[in-house]
């Protein structure tokens, strides 16, 4: 490469000389002394040339010679490294063969082993039959002497057992309850007493107005009008009834409808201020009172969950919601219980670390089926859960409303939530009213459930059914199945009443010796 740059280097030199000479030569002086230059050049270009070459090839022989040397030393380096790996195969074949050895040697002292103890697996065989035999006989031999089969010695034994137990049982029991009740109930009691504290609502709510004061007994002609038809017009438009005795300035309306009940209130009272009392104008003020009813129940739900923090309720949850202002339950108004509801289930959410957007609309939307259950048949829980379905509340909080009452079974904790804030807020005092029938017959049930246990002597319902003395027979029911019996009894009370609040069972058992001096 370097020769021929060189002499590439050399004929442009020369050519340029050639050419120089040439255009500039004007006589033959000139031209022999150009040839004499470019000779000279020439021989200068030969000498330059044959430079190069001998510096080309001395470089050229330097790097083969430092090749050579490179490729020798690579080479001792690789065979090194050869040597080296070969030295470790060789140690690890060594291990190998040294590990297989020793797993030879381990192979045999299995297979003895494995043969001494299928040696001894027949042994224990022979033995185990031989026991079996023995123990057969012996059983056989047993039940001849004792006249009892297998059977009925081990029914004997259980029951021997079992009552000797009873005592520990109720032991176990006592503290058990005792502790988990501590934990619990300190846990529940602070969680429901914030939550009652936390909610300021009225423990007792409006009475619907089943009755219409009147000025004067003198209207109440009017109201029926010439040959009933006043009344008979006023009852077909409201569908309403309409009552009329001797009750001195008073109607009463009759109607399983709160709304329509209402509705015909409204009207009544329109058309006695008003003073003109006749069929078209019934049917005129009924309408304007029907109009201003559905306005009152619309303001009511929009009212309730704008209270509640629920803004996104379809139209017709919001109108049937409305609706419960009109609708009470034991003189509980209904839509201020489920308001109450929805905060107490918000606040005990909260207080368990849970979201309290569900809980509250949960307990908002619980009794929802009490302002149709007039129309549909079956209970209001049910109702309402198909009534929230329909409209697209989500599965929680359908099942929330259905269980509420365990017409299903509440299988989550805003099941739960949802029926304590409900007990909470029907158990308040002054919160509900019962009448006397189902007073008695919430007593009755709880002596009858008492009284169906053995070893029951009589019960006695104390304090308006809040406590329940069991008399038990000292020799029929020791002091620890007396703790049993009133586990039983409160357990069967839970799962088979409805009550407000707690009922506390106390079981007496006492002995008495009774002798006379004379």
């Amino acid at each position: 490469m370097v020769q021929i740059l060189i002499a590439v280097i050399v004929g442009l030199v020369i050519g340029g000389l050639i050419a120089y000479f040439l255009s500039t030569s004007k006589s033959n002086a000139k031209v022999l002394e150009a040839n004499q230059r470019v000779e000279a050049a020439r021989v200068e270009a030969d000498r330059i040339t044959a430079e190069a070459n001998s510096v080309a090839n001395t470089a050229r022989k330097t790097a083969l010679v430092e090749a050579k040397e490179e490729i020798l030393q690579l080479r001792q380096e690789s065979e090194a490294e050869d040597k080296k790996r070969k030295a470790e195969l060789q140690r690890m074949e060594n291990r190998i063969l040294q590990r297989e050895e020793s797993l030879d040697k381990r192979n045999l002292a299995l297979d003895r082993r494995e043969s001494q103890l299928s040696g001894m697996q027949s042994s224990i065989d022979r033995r185990r039959n031989e026991v079996e035999g023995l123990y057969a006989e012996q059983e056989a031999e047993l039940e001849r002497i004792s006249a009892l089969t297998r059977e009925d010695a081990h029914k004997e034994i259980i029951d021997r057992v079992r009552a000797e137990t009873v005592r520990d049982e109720a032991q176990i029991l006592r503290e058990s309850e005792q502790r988990v009740r501590a934990q619990a109930d300190k846990t529940a009691r602070e969680i429901v007493s914030t939550a009652i504290q936390r909610c300021a609502a009225d423990q007792a709510g409006e009475i619907t107005v089943t009755s219409v004061h009147i000025p004067s007994d003198d209207l109440k002609g009017r109201i029926i009008g010439r040959e009933g038809r006043n009344i008979r017009t006023f009852e077909q438009v409201t569908g309403v009834t309409l009552v009329i005795d001797d009750t001195p300035e008073t109607v009463i309306l009759s109607s399983f409808s709160p709304v329509r009940r209402e509705t015909a209130r409204v009207t009544l009272e329109n058309l006695i201020a008003d003073g003109r009392i006749h069929p078209a104008r019934i049917e005129e003020m009924y309408r304007k009172a029907e109009k201003l009813v559905n306005e009152r129940i619309q303001e009511a739900g929009e009212q309730a969950a704008f209270d509640a923090g629920i803004h996104d309720l379809h139209p017709e949850l919001i109108k049937t919601l409305g609706a419960l202002r009109y609708r009470t339950s034991f003189g509980q108004n209904v839509l201020q219980h489920s308001i109450q509801v929805s905060a107490l289930c918000g606040i005990m959410a909260s207080e368990l670390g849970l979201d309290e957007a569900p809980a509250k609309r949960a307990g908002l939307l619980h009794d929802l089926g009490k302002a149709i259950d007039h129309e549909v048949e079956g209970p209001h829980a049910v109702i309402g859960a198909d009534l929230a379905r329909r409209y697209g509340e989500r599965p929680a909080i359908v099942h929330a409303i259905e269980a509420h009452h365990a017409d299903v079974e509440p299988d989550t904790v805003l099941d739960v939530l949802v029926q304590a804030a409900d007990a909470i807020s029907a158990a308040r005092p002054g919160a509900r009213r019962e009448s006397a029938e189902a007073y008695i017959k919430r007593l009755e049930k709880l002596e009858e459930i008492s009284n169906a246990h053995g070893g029951v002597e009589r019960t006695y319902a104390m304090q308006a059914g809040r406590e329940l003395h069991v008399m038990v027979e000292p020799s029929k029911i020791s002091d620890a199945q007396a703790i049993v019996l009133a586990h039983d009894i409160a357990k069967q009370i839970e799962d088979e009443m409805e009550y407000p609040g707690q009922v506390r069972v106390v079981v007496i058992r006492e002995s008495r010796a009774v002798d006379i001096a004379k």
